[in-house]
């Protein structure tokens, strides 16, 4: 099983970190020979249960997916989302929630949002022996408070901040960070200036790692996919066309026939 100090020796490596969120034992069971991160991340609310943003999941969602995906995954390092709300009161909360994760599922770490602003918190799970993986740029949790989905880097005072942001999470002791929604140029310069691995979405090739939401790029999302996001696949058409065909042989009572059932032989003609 990769660790998080597994993680942590990609900075600079030559080829970068393949990590792709996942929140159920079948997704795991795909994802995991291919991948060095599996995020078990709270993009759960929008991409499981229909929420508008991520504000909603709980702590109890986040550790009853994390048990799945740990219980399956076999060779990545799993990592879990703290959800908001669970963290940014105070060190002690932090250390309350981030052990919770840790103990009821066995995850190799969790993840929480914020730079500069989290850095006593990420140093004070650190000490604790919980590894924490950053997470800088656009920040999900705080979308409400931003107005929106905003993509970051495009004036000088918020290249100033991410960079802050980025040496915080370092300096706290963070082995590794997601760098979201952030301009190319700022994104690539960060990942250069700091000395632990940077995981891009939407944010620059020349990061450490890579991450996607899993059912974005496998065409499992409705409406709107994020610009950033590649399509490798269309399973929801594909899972459309089998119902399709499942529906037609039921209405039509092709299904099921005699392989499908049991204590009935099929005929053999003479």
């Amino acid at each position: 099983m990769k660790t998080p100090e597994y993680i942590r020796g990609f900075k600079n490596a030559p080829a970068p970190l393949v990590c792709l969120t996942a929140y159920s034992a079948p997704m795991a069971a795909a994802l995991d020979a291919s991948c060095d991160v599996l995020l078990v991340g709270d993009s759960l609310g929008t991409a499981l249960y229909g929420m508008d943003n991520t504000l909603g999941v709980t702590l109890e969602m986040m550790i009853a997916h994390g048990k799945a995906v740990v219980r399956t995954a076999k060779s990545a390092c799993v990592v879990v989302d703290m959800p908001y709300g669970t963290y940014e009161g105070s060190p002690g909360q932090a250390y309350e929630s981030a052990s919770r994760i840790m103990d009821e599922t066995g995850c190799a770490a969790v993840k929480l949002e914020g730079g500069a602003d989290m850095e006593a918190i990420i140093a004070h799970l650190v000490r604790q022996d919980v590894p924490v993986m950053g997470h800088i740029g656009l920040q999900p949790q705080s979308v409400i408070k931003d107005g929106g989905y905003k993509v970051k880097g495009k004036s000088n005072t918020e290249v100033s901040k991410l960079l802050e942001d980025a040496y915080a999470v370092e300096r706290a002791g963070a082995f590794s960070v997601v760098i979201e929604g952030t301009v190319e140029p700022v994104a690539r310069n960060i990942t250069q200036s700091i000395g632990i691995p940077t995981i891009g979405i939407g944010a620059s090739a020349a990061c450490d790692g890579q991450i996607l939401v899993s059912e974005d790029m496998l065409g499992m999302t409705p409406g709107h996919v994020p610009k950033f996001v590649k399509p490798y696949a269309d399973i929801a058409g594909e899972i459309a066309r089998a119902v399709e065909a499942y529906a037609r042989d039921v209405r039509s009572r092709a299904f099921p026939d005699a392989d499908y059932v049991y204590g009935v032989k099929k005929q053999v003609e003479s």
